[in-house]
């Protein structure tokens, strides 16, 4: 029991933050799609599968890798090598080039999306890539010293200024709804610059002592890339995907439908964010295995199985209830966060989130499997499976959603069966042959 105190405090502490951060994010829709409407939102979402694929290779990797190699090298003692220098300055390199590349693609994005406007929502937004990289290593150096308060208090800062700035933005461009958007977009660049002073912060405030000692032997840059490469691939395949069906599902709908965006916003906008509710909290689970599972790892501790087992129970544990949950419930969550949605709209969006709600259990469950794989220095596995539902995912975007029949529901039934895919996949990864790499 006493071991697995550290996890189940780290994992509470994670999700309670990732839970208030999305919780937030998602009652900022009210007012939001109040001031700027379903096309409004539509617009808003169409820019952030590229943003997300950015963050993918630049960030989203970061922190698991990194908790990963520092709850290794604490496991050494004495011998421990610095990790948290030499990463930070890699991945901030690698954040400003996504920063550059996102500015340059910003008119050949926006014109295949078919909406000229977005070009300077892109400008808005380029920045927060290098900002979200730095923040990620911060985040990952304090995970993999089983500190998860710092992640937590940054997820939840993130999401306070950007809700501040959006609705304040929002509100003063209400009349013209392509600035309202690039306003809102500015204002997650806001946001993540005030969070990184916070990790900043934070990190200046650990024990003198701690951060001397780290000064002297550093991981070599080489092996921190060999660490977070497979990570890397992993989390960028599903955005990429995003990115994919950010164009796809758009002019697929707008074969037969004449509210094609608004209908992809419906689905990225609203029933992604209501499911990405429950899997926020299941976040924290896997977070919290990363440094356990590597420690019983890096100790050649028998117990690395066990370690998996419980994280993936407890995120069973969580995400099954949460899911009827949402089934049950989503007429009223609909009603509650997206007022200004028109009934049919209403309909439409219940409809998606009760049919999404199976994947707030898939998708809780192969982010665990995936994150316990890394920590056992197997992501390539997690890349292997995840490669093989996005192909499934994409192939069922075209099959259902160019046929009116299904029309939007299309997306939901192949996330669905792609999320469904990775998990069991991942699980097999898991638990045959645990040990070997």
């Amino acid at each position: 029991m006493t071991k697995n105190l550290p996890f189940l405090k780290g994992a509470v502490t994670i999700a309670t933050g990732g839970f208030v951060a999305k919780l937030i994010g998602a009652l900022y829709r009210i007012p939001l799609t109040n001031l700027i409407g379903g096309y409004g939102i539509g617009l808003y979402q169409m820019v952030y599968p590229f943003y997300c694929l950015l963050l993918t290779v630049s960030a989203t990797g970061i922190p698991s890798s990194i908790a990963t190699l520092e709850a290794g090298e604490l496991a050494k003692g004495d011998t421990a090598r610095n990790v948290f220098r030499p990463a930070l300055k890699l991945f901030l390199w690698i954040g400003l080039v996504g920063t550059i590349l996102m500015l340059m693609l910003s008119p050949v994005l926006a014109n295949a999306q078919g909406e000229s406007s977005l070009v300077a929502g892109y400008i808005a937004l380029a920045p927060s890539v290098a900002l979200v990289s730095a923040i990620s290593v911060f985040r990952g150096w304090f995970q993999g010293r089983n500190e998860m308060r710092p992640t937590a208090i940054s997820e939840i800062i993130e999401q306070v200024v950007k809700v501040g700035f959006g609705l304040l933005f929002a509100y003063l461009y209400r009349g013209n709804i392509q600035k309202a958007v690039v306003m809102l977009l500015f204002a997650v660049t806001i946001s993540e610059f005030v969070a990184l002073l916070f990790m900043v912060f934070r990190y200046k405030r650990v024990p003198a002592p701690i951060l001397l000692k780290e000064k002297l032997v550093k991981v070599p840059t080489k092996e921190i890339l060999k660490t977070s490469v497979f990570v890397t691939l992993s989390s960028l395949l599903l955005p990429l995907s995003n990115l994919v069906e950010s164009v796809l599902l758009v002019r697929l709908l707008g074969g037969y439908a004449e509210n094609a965006v608004a209908l992809y916003g419906l689905f990225s906008g609203g029933a992604v964010t209501i499911i990405n509710l429950p899997v926020s909290v299941c976040y924290g689970v896997a977070v919290a295995s990363v440094p356990s599972v590597s420690k019983d790892r890096a100790e050649g501790n028998e117990n690395t199985r066990k370690s998996v087992f419980r994280a993936l129970i407890v995120t069973l544990l969580i995400s099954i209830p949460c899911a009827i949950g949402l089934y049950l419930f989503a007429p009223t969550a609909v009603g509650l966060i997206y007022r200004a949605l028109s009934a049919s709209e209403k309909t439409t969006l219940v409809r998606l989130v009760r049919a999404f709600s199976l994947s707030a259990v898939t998708l809780s469950g192969l982010q665990t499997a995936s994150a316990c794989l890394t920590a056992q220095g197997r992501a390539k596995y997690a890349v292997l499976s995840t490669a093989l539902g996005v192909g499934v995912k994409i192939l069922l975007d075209v099959v259902f959603v160019s046929n009116p029949k299904y029309s939007i529901m299309g997306a939901v039934f192949a996330s669905n069966a792609c999320y469904a895919f990775i998990f069991l996949l991942n699980l097999l990864f898991n638990f045959r042959g645990n040990n070997r790499k």
